[in-house]
């Protein structure tokens, strides 16, 4: 039999960039970024630009018990919620319909709010009268006992979100949690289509949630080598440009909600797009080391494109990673080479990070649900902040301004380091 055609019929995405899919789309269409300038005294420059979330408001409304569990999700955990909250609101789905054994859910994590351990300063200050050089540990432990909130072990569980929306959605289908960065909002798109595909489930939702704009991961990021020094301000993130030097960080959520395209049809909701193919590879990176492969997605995009039965020519438009990392760009840039050949100068390159910031697992999804909408406006998205490429990618074409398109698909590629690489084909109808 021919595999089922999956739908993506949902979508909820909160980001930097706006508080639902309408307003980043909008956004994004006005080619407005999110990164902002957030100072405070003695702060290095590459700290003081980042993607945080405006006027963002909890859920509220939440029967007792649920809303009480609330207390133990981190800022991260409560994006994904609201974007999830809104894909489901969006699918319209009649979830009385589909027995709870039957939803599948999957989420990606990639919150790193509890790596500097804020609920330990207290104490730690305490005992030490604030000076830092000598710990009192006497004193530390009772401070501890006085200061701690005893629940911060539950906080800093990477699963929080799924366990909750598990339990308030009744999700309790095919179902994982996926605790990692960039490509792992891909992963969970990928695990929840393939459950829907190997009948495992008859809907299912992935949600990519992510809170890199702490102090600690921040400055964890820059002893990396990974963040941008923003010379430039809020436009130092420019992907593919020749003086890219790393990007900026944020924090958001991002859900699709999908079913097979029969189902939607004989419900009468809109499918959104489909989900045509997918690739996932490793491109040899050398244990313990950090430097990314030549062509480190490559891979991944062949098998994508292979799976969805698509030519390279047939894209609208492809949109890479876009890290804005010199060495991260130029690995990309040569794996769209061989894949393209000769094509290459025929289809756009745009990456859409500089609008939202990186928001690592979130990206992922949320990248997708962009493209979706830049499609449906038969639009291939400019890059943000980008003037020139490198002399060696000069035939790419790379452009900062949006460009019209008569073509109904897209691949979006991300990859992590060390080398891992996923890419996605998605047509719109």
């Amino acid at each position: 039999m021919p595999p089922k055609e999956i739908a993506i019929t949902g979508m909820g995405l909160i980001s930097p960039l706006g508080l639902n899919v309408a307003q980043n789309w909008d956004n994004l269409k006005a080619q407005r970024t999110g990164i902002g300038d957030y100072p405070r005294d003695g702060q290095p420059l590459f700290a003081r630009y980042l993607g945080k979330v405006p006027g963002y408001l909890p859920p509220s409304g939440l029967p007792g018990k649920l809303a009480s569990q609330m207390r133990f999700l981190t800022r991260s955990s409560l994006l994904g919620l609201s974007a999830a909250q809104e894909a489901l609101t969006h699918a319209a789905m009649d979830m009385s319909l589909v027995p709870p054994g039957r939803r599948a859910l999957y989420l990606a994590s990639g919150d790193l709010t509890p790596v500097g351990y804020p609920f330990m300063y207290p104490a730690v200050v305490e005992s030490t009268s604030g000076r830092f050089e000598k710990m009192d540990f006497e004193k530390l432990n009772q401070t501890t006992l006085d200061r701690v909130n005893p629940f911060f072990l539950l906080e800093s569980i990477s699963n929080n979100l799924f366990s909750f929306l598990s339990a308030s959605l009744a999700f309790m289908g095919s179902n994982t949690s996926l605790a990692s960065l960039s490509p792992c909002g891909a992963h969970a798109l990928e695990l929840a289509v393939r459950s829907i595909r190997e009948d495992y489930a008859d809907i299912a939702v992935a949600v990519g949630c992510t809170h890199w704009i702490s102090d600690v991961p921040l400055l964890e990021m820059d002893g990396l080598g990974l963040l941008s020094r923003c010379r430039y301000g809020a436009a130092s993130f420019r992907p593919l440009d020749r003086k890219r030097d790393g990007f900026i960080p944020g924090e958001g959520g991002a859900a699709l909600f999908l079913e097979t395209s029969d189902s939607a049809r004989q419900r009468g909701a809109p499918i959104l797009a489909t989900v045509r193919g997918f690739g996932n590879t490793t491109a040899g990176g050398v244990a313990g080391s950090w430097s990314v492969p030549r062509r480190v997605s490559e891979h991944s995009m062949r098998a994508a494109l292979a799976e969805a039965h698509c030519d390279f020519e047939d894209l609208a438009f492809l949109c890479p990673h876009g890290s804005g990392t010199p060495k991260g760009d130029r690995s990309e840039l040569h794996s769209v080479q061989a894949v393209a050949d000769s094509r290459a100068p025929a289809v756009p390159i745009c990456a859409l990070k500089p609008y939202t910031a990186h928001l690592g697992a979130a990206s992922d999804i949320a990248e997708i649900i962009l493209g979706i909408q830049a499609l449906a406006n038969r639009l291939a998205p400019g890059t943000l902040n980008f003037h020139e490429a490198d002399t060696e990618f000069a035939e790419l074409h790379i452009s900062e301004d949006h460009q019209p398109t008569d073509k109904n698909h897209f691949l979006s590629t991300s990859y992590g380091i060390m080398g891992q690489s996923s890419s996605v084909v998605v047509e719109i109808p």
